[in-house]
């Protein structure tokens, strides 16, 4: 006689959930206590939820359930602590409702996660530092908030030359952290901006010019796959993941510390200068002066707002009135906030963090070219006149602002194993602007500006041969296509190490947003 279908069905799904509540690596007590929460769901009693099309509401629930189990106060589910949790996240465009936030302490706590995630479908998000201003790519509604804020550890080699660090660290720890040690990294130019989305976007920092991207200091990742799997992935280990995780952003799983090399950067010159908004085009002839120069050691922040221009000069050296700063020795300030003067990087660090904006709501946006002082002032202009409108109706405030990527960064990413990126080995900018605004009534007038704005780099980049389409990721926004900017090999050969490492396709089909390859194109 033949079987009866729906006994061997169920039959099935009791193996499963045993299997996956025996991997969970619980007491036994506790293994059977997750056997009754799944033994509840009446998602669970149909069909195996690992192969479930769907994610049924039970299932998210008993995920919150279980995960209260596993990680007791760290499993958040009271509407005010998970509000109060939310609300960390930078901007409000973040501010979303999940059904539970998860706060892991360890790689395997993550793990657990994961295999509740994977195994029960719920959608889900990830948050390191909170700083991406795009709606649904560090929060959603009624799934799962993976929050790494207490990944927080920080260690250091005893030679100095690597310390670990976990997601959940913002920059300006990191500077104060390693400030007795007389070492720095290559990370963030903002002291509250998130370790982990940083480095895997890329990570511009003052040291960029001289030691490259922050993602091409990495020397390992630990990283934690979707199927709960805790492995490293560096040059001589998974060199396709320690490749892809470079730039390839949050594609493949979960990284739960990153070890980056140190730099020899403790004390350093800079100064800080208030300038006018008539001296914009002298400003930026001057910056695209100072791009030619050979020298890598010295940055330059220039931020041009809608009432006045801040520039800062730094470089990685105790010195004297660095050459390399030469065109913009002559452009008299209006005010000297900071004379120059030597320093360290963690001063540095405190005074970018004053700088914070006050509005509730950002925005970025992301756009590239070739050195070009002609295309800077007209791209400039252009942006004015829509920021100034749009502030005139919304009160919303934006910047222009200019990054330089010098060849040297391109020869330094190859040199390091290379990275998912792909970039052109030139000389290049990467323009950004910061968007900010009260109300949200007014998203769509405010982003605007940047929208209009970039569709001027492409028009006069175009015209004047210097356009270049890549879309830097941590500066791009929610509708922008940064993996699609990378090229088309680097494209498939992402594809591919995301099957390899998630073939289920958890992290394209249950994260809830972000630059996802299974958006790449769309």
């Amino acid at each position: 006689m033949a079987a009866n279908p729906s006994r061997t069905d169920a039959e099935t799904a009791t193996q499963s959930t045993q299997a996956f509540a025996t991997s969970l690596q619980l007491s036994s007590d506790d293994e059977a206590r997750v056997l009754d929460i799944l033994s509840a769901s009446p998602a669970l009693t149909v069909d195996d939820a690992s192969t479930a099309k769907q994610t049924h509401p039970s299932m998210v629930h008993a995920g919150c359930q279980i995960s209260r189990l596993i990680f007791g106060e760290n499993c958040l589910l009271d509407d005010s602590t998970i509000e109060q949790a939310v609300s960390v996240s930078w901007s409000q465009t973040c501010w979303q409702s999940p059904r539970c936030v998860i706060q892991p302490t360890t790689s395997l706590q993550v793990s657990q996660a994961l295999k509740i995630i994977t195994f029960l479908r719920i959608p889900f998000s990830i948050r390191s530092g909170g700083h991406s201003p795009n709606p649904g790519h560090s929060g959603l509604e009624s799934g799962f908030l993976v929050d790494l804020s207490k990944l927080n550890s920080m260690t250091i080699s005893e030679d100095r030359k690597t310390f670990s660090v976990g997601p959940g660290v913002r920059w300006g720890q990191v500077y104060e952290f390693l400030d007795p040690y007389d070492v720095t990294a290559v990370g963030g130019r903002i002291p509250h901006v998130g370790v982990g989305g940083l480095l895997l976007g890329g990570g511009l920092s003052f040291w960029t010019g001289e030691y490259g991207l922050a993602t091409d200091n990495v020397a390992s990742f630990e990283v934690v796959l979707a199927d709960g799997s805790i492995l490293n992935a560096n040059a001589r280990e998974r060199s396709d993941l320690f490749w892809a995780l470079k730039g390839g952003g949050p594609n493949f799983g979960i990284v739960t510390r990153f070890d980056v090399h140190t730099i020899p950067v403790k004390n350093i010159w800079f100064q800080l200068n208030i300038h006018s908004l008539e001296q914009a085009p002298l400003l930026l002839e001057a910056y695209a002066a100072w791009q030619q120069s050979p020298d890598n050691k010295g940055s330059v922040a220039m931020i041009i707002s809608q009432t006045s221009i801040t520039l800062g000069l730094i470089y990685s050296q105790p010195t004297e009135k660095p050459e390399t700063f030469a065109p913009f020795y002559d452009i008299t300030p209006l005010k000297t906030v900071v004379p120059p003067n030597i320093s360290t990087v963690k001063a540095l660090s405190k005074m970018t963090g004053a700088l914070a904006p006050a509005a509730p709501r950002h925005d970025y946006r992301a756009a590239s070219s070739k050195i070009d002082a002609e295309l800077y002032q007209s791209v400039y202009a252009a942006w004015k006149a829509e920021a100034t409108k749009v502030h005139e109706t919304t009160g919303a405030t934006s910047t222009f602002v200019l990054s330089h990527i010098p060849k040297n960064v391109i020869d330094i990413g190859n040199a390091n194993g290379g990275n998912a990126m792909g970039l052109e080995p030139i000389p290049q900018q990467w323009w950004t602007t910061l968007i900010d605004w009260e109300h949200a009534k007014d998203d769509e007038a405010a982003r605007g500006i940047a929208i209009a704005t970039t569709a001027k780099w492409k028009e006069l980049g175009m015209a004047s041969g210097s356009y270049l389409p890549f879309i830097y990721m941590n500066d791009a926004s929610r509708d922008q296509d940064p993996l699609g900017s990378y090229p088309a090999a680097n494209v498939e050969r992402l594809r591919e190490v995301a099957a390899k490492y998630d073939n289920l396709g958890v992290f394209q089909m249950l994260q809830n947003d972000g630059f996802l390859l299974s958006k790449v194109g769309g």
